[in-house]
């Protein structure tokens, strides 16, 4: 039986088994009873909180998205008035993070990601879930110069995105690529969004 965190509520016992569950079983395995025996709770607990199957999924993306933030987000966005450098860095440095420390996490994001396809509801879920991390860095790409922040989010973003399926389930799973292999990545593409700047000039933020 999986030990239980005696500072976690019961929702979270619930949300975090749901998600360990869709990393190693698929979203076949994911079941309200199977949820009750991977959280260590009596039978029924899970029906309680999320009587249907929309509402657990729905409950595992609020979660993931909660724990994705304490990952990609613990001392908030960086600024670009450090330069471009430590901006890569810092974007390096939580990508690596994740991709080292919580890949069970990244396939139960999968996961939800392609069952949000065939569940409008679950989608609509999914993306407001998703726009705590894209508001922040359409506004850290705003403040460091873009002319066209909407386009440049959506390139930084899928290049990430690619980075963690590849590294997690695509070609390249056997390794993940080092902080510095990252920060270069990220350099040489924050880099091309910012006007054709290079990594050792200074992004300096817009003028208002």
């Amino acid at each position: 039986m999986p030990v239980r965190s005696s500072g976690a509520s019961r929702a979270d016992l619930i949300a975090d088994a749901a998600l360990r569950l869709l990393a190693g079983r698929g979203m076949r395995g994911l079941t309200h009873r199977a949820v009750d025996e991977e959280a260590g709770l009596p039978q029924g607990s899970t029906s309680n909180h999320a009587r249907t199957r929309q509402a657990l999924l729905e409950t595992a993306v609020r979660r993931l998205a909660e724990r994705e933030a304490q990952v990609l987000l613990p001392a908030g966005m960086p600024t670009p008035d450090g330069g471009l450098d430590a901006l890569a860095e810092e974007l390096a440095q939580a990508l690596h993070r994740y991709l080292t420390r919580h890949r069970a996490l990244l396939v139960a994001r999968y996961e939800l990601a392609l069952e949000a396809t065939r569940r409008p509801e679950l989608r609509e879920v999914f993306d407001t879930a998703g726009k705590r991390f894209r508001d922040p860095v359409t506004a850290l790409v705003t403040a460091a110069g873009s002319t066209d922040p909407e386009r440049h989010v959506l390139s930084l973003v899928a290049w990430c995105d690619g980075m963690m399926f590849s590294c997690v389930a695509g070609s390249f799973h056997a390794r993940v690529p080092e902080v510095g292999e990252l920060r270069e990545g990220f350099a040489e593409l924050l880099g091309g969004i910012l006007s054709g700047r290079t990594s050792d000039e200074e992004v300096r933020p817009a003028q208002p």
